[in-house]
């Protein structure tokens, strides 16, 4: 398939370096803002966002529960925004992740959050944004203008922006040199041909996205751009999900793409796959070798920071993929930027 040099693809392939920007210009903030959480000791933290950085807070959720062992969960806004119950968030730390920090209500969940006694830390992209100036600390993103509908380089630059702060608030060493290694890792990443993965969807009606642990985050953003770039519906599930209901669709040659990082969950996603084939699904399968699968080519890595780079190749594919779908990945259909929820 043809390059082309739409928005979406421009933005992704900023990715390399808007980590190496961000990595600099917030060691500092970064330092301090662990500093803080080692003296809160919090016994939860809880995450804010819709889209694509709600998917990023689901890597936020692994990543803290491994590197950290503090229970983390997903906020849902509407608590605060629509039905304005209290909750006592004594004790707790909240992070907020948004690219434009103007969705009403993020806004007035953090404000409630607040209000119930929470540390309140936003990872936001537009530093004078409503939820930069309402946070206890706010971080920013440094992805610069966004302008694509679909999210690309924001969702990096917060996945890589969350795993700096988990690795200096763990005083996590191979986390904070794998970080260190990231941007030229993502650099590697980007040039990767999935373009075989766009060739075999571009007739495809369903799909699933796969993933688990520190990856199903990635496996919902990848259905994610999916639906809103390609109209090709596609359902994020964790690998220890699918034999719960979901395989009774894969037979027939249905398609499921299969995310694994090199972790404790491999061996998992691996009985998987055996079980897919035998079901007759079509795979499609970055992470390892197998021989029944079309494999992706991925990046070698420290386990916790793959998904990244899986994100990094897969943004490519799936702008190949929308356009050659027949739309524009720029300017999803019924879509906007930004998206102001009340």
């Amino acid at each position: 398939m043809l390059e082309s040099q739409t928005l979406m693809f421009r933005e992704a392939q900023e990715g390399p370096d808007v980590i190496a920007r961000q990595s600099a210009a917030n060691a500092e903030l970064i330092a301090g803002v662990a500093a803080r959480l080692k003296s809160l000791s919090p016994h939860a933290v809880v995450t804010l966002a819709r889209g694509s950085s709600d998917n990023a807070a689901t890597y936020a959720k692994y990543l803290i529960e491994t590197r950290l062992g503090i229970l983390t969960s997903s906020a849902a806004p509407s608590i605060s925004s629509v039905y304005s119950a209290k909750a006592n968030l004594k004790g707790t730390v909240l992070i907020a992740t948004s690219q434009s920090g103007k969705s009403p209500d993020i806004v007035t969940a953090l404000q409630a959050a607040k209000q119930a006694g929470a540390f309140t830390i936003a990872l936001v992209n537009v530093v004078d944004s409503p939820l930069a100036t309402e946070a206890d600390v706010a971080i920013p993103l440094h992805a610069g203008p966004e302008k694509s509908v679909a999210a690309t380089k924001s969702y990096l630059a917060t996945v890589a922006g969350l795993a700096q702060l988990v690795a200096a608030w763990a005083d996590d060493t191979p986390l904070k040199t794998a970080l260190a290694e990231l941007p030229d890792l993502m650099a590697k990443a980007w040039t990767l041909d999935w373009s075989r993965a766009a060739e075999r969807l571009i007739a495809a009606r369903d799909l699933y996205v796969i993933g688990r642990g520190v990856g199903f985050g990635a496996a919902q953003e990848a259905a994610l751009k999916f639906k809103e770039t390609c109209s090709l519906h596609a359902e994020a599930f964790s690998a220890a999900e699918v034999r719960h209901g979901p395989m009774a669709l894969a037979k027939d040659g249905f398609p499921a793409l299969l995310l694994s990082q090199n972790d404790e969950t491999r061996a998992g996603v691996k009985e998987l796959v055996d079980a897919l084939v035998r079901s007759g699904a079509e795979i499609l399968l970055a992470g390892f070798d197998d021989p029944r699968a079309l494999v992706l080519p991925t990046v070698d890595a420290l386990a916790a920071l793959q998904p990244i780079l899986m994100m990094q190749s897969f943004y490519r594919m799936a702008e190949q993929l929308s356009r050659a779908r027949g739309f524009n990945p720029d300017c999803p259909p019924l879509l906007n930027k930004v998206t102001e929820t009340i």
